[in-house]
């Protein structure tokens, strides 16, 4: 199904290596100087942690708790000198250091995380923390580059961890310990409590923002709804449509390779489940304005979003993290606050419920983490490195970790549109900004031709 309000034009980018791997993580210099402060600065947080830091050397560190081995100090700690939190993680991916329960450290050391380094080094962040490339900002052109560089990886990659439902966000569970077997019922349990969010039934016009692999499309259409899902993944919009055909909805789903800047048409209803973390602060403005200028007059809106504390999140906003590099290049988790401030000052958008649920996002990724480690040997079979494979648990039990240490959360958010008083100033503004940034993506595009 192809309709006037889906993009126009599946505007062409350039393509990234689909197989794209770390290979072997070359060693940063550091000066002698910077190494041994790094060592002093790391020995003295360990000291006051509830885990256990064992060195080669012999020497340990801690107040006993989660285990965590260091084979080659020097470059443990030449590394994190040179690099911070991301050499940490290059760290691990070069099997310089290890944990018997990686899941257990990282949650004390997520836990504790503002207070890993000293008052005064973080005053003075900006000077040694390192910066996030231009080249990764979510500009319509770098989005397509930064989605693609995760998501267009491999759907055999995929495939192998995720359940059938292919949901790629935290589920729902009716109760802990979670098995692998209640998944997919939990992943439908998510997924139909946003459609029940709004509404969605026969004759619904819903716009998805972030198809993942269609299976909110799917059952939404099921519900007979008409639904336009966008999507920058050709990966996942190619699978997506298979799955719409197979599930005989073909005639009432439509998935495009899209911008959100670039939709046009009004909806009685969006749904946009953990997208929002690959926007970009600079562009979250313009990102809830096109939410509101899609948004029919009584329409709701469903939002499902990975939140970190605001504090942090003010804290870490322009540093590059170690997940940026390796896993969500342009990736940046909003606050609560951050929501609720952007929404209110660009949108006649309100939140009319807010519900938390993080203890269930540790849950799915502990299911998804297992299963990878259980599939190992397959994902090596379609051509993924041991350090690659090393970089993805990390990234599983990294995760993990932010969500059973509370440092993480996630929300599912219904917002409805204000009172008429609210919706005649905000939406001309609301309008202006979504209409503004596909005009000038237009511009660029032509100016490019």
């Amino acid at each position: 199904m192809r309709t006037a309000e889906s993009c126009p034009v599946e505007t062409p980018r350039q393509d990234t290596d689909p197989l794209r791997r770390p290979d072997a993580v070359p060693r940063p210099r550091s000066s002698r100087a910077r190494t041994a402060v790094t060592r002093a600065v790391v020995r003295r947080a360990l000291e006051r942690l509830p885990l256990q830091a064992r060195f080669a050397d012999g020497t340990r560190a801690g107040l006993g708790g989660p285990v965590i081995e260091i084979h080659d100090p020097a470059a443990f700690h030449g590394r994190i000198g040179a690099e911070g939190l991301v050499g940490f993680g290059e760290s691990y991916m070069a099997e310089e250091w290890d944990a018997p329960d990686l899941v257990a450290a990282l949650t004390v050391l997520a836990g504790n995380a503002a207070g890993l380094i000293p008052a005064p080094l973080q005053r003075l962040r900006g000077l040694w923390a390192m910066r996030r490339p231009d080249v990764e900002r979510n500009t319509p052109t770098g989005a397509r580059d930064n989605i693609s560089r995760h998501y267009d990886l491999s759907n055999d990659l995929f495939a192998l961890f995720l359940d059938d439902t292919l949901s790629y966000s935290s589920a729902l569970f009716r109760g802990f310990p979670a098995s692998w077997s209640l998944l997919a019922d939990a992943q439908h349990r998510k997924i139909d409590r946003l459609l029940d969010l709004v509404e969605a039934g026969p004759g619904t016009r819903l716009l998805e923002i972030g198809t993942g692999w269609g299976e909110l499309a799917i059952r939404a259409a099921a519900r007979g709804a008409r639904v336009t899902s966008l999507t920058l993944s050709r990966e996942q919009q190619a699978l997506a449509r298979e799955r719409v055909r197979e599930a005989g909805v073909e005639d009432r789903v439509s998935i495009e390779l899209c911008d959100y800047r670039e939709a046009t048409g009004t909806y009685d209803a969006v749904v946009s489940v953990e997208m929002i973390e690959a926007v970009g602060e600079e562009f979250w403005p313009v990102y809830f304005a096109t939410l509101d200028a899609r948004l029919a007059p009584g329409g709701r809106v469903a939002l499902q979003a990975i939140t970190m504390p605001h504090d942090r999140m003010l804290a870490s906003r322009d540093t590059f993290t170690w997940i940026q590099k390796y896993v969500f290049p342009g990736g940046l988790l909003p606050s609560v606050e951050a929501v609720e401030e952007v929404t209110r000052a660009h949108t006649s958008l309100r939140i009319s419920r807010r519900d938390a649920f993080g203890a269930h996002y540790a849950e799915t990724l502990r299911l998804w983490r297992e299963r990878f480690t259980e599939r190992a040997d397959e994902v090596a079979a379609l051509g993924f490195d041991e350090t690659f494979r090393r970089m993805w648990t990390f990234y599983l039990a990294y995760s993990e970790a932010g969500f059973r240490s509370g440092y993480l959360d996630v929300q599912q958010y219904l917002f409805t549109k204000g009172t008429a008083e609210a919706r005649g100033a905000a939406e001309p503004q609301a309008t202006a900004e979504a209409e503004g940034a596909a005009e000038a993506h237009g511009a660029r595009k032509d100016a490019t031709a």
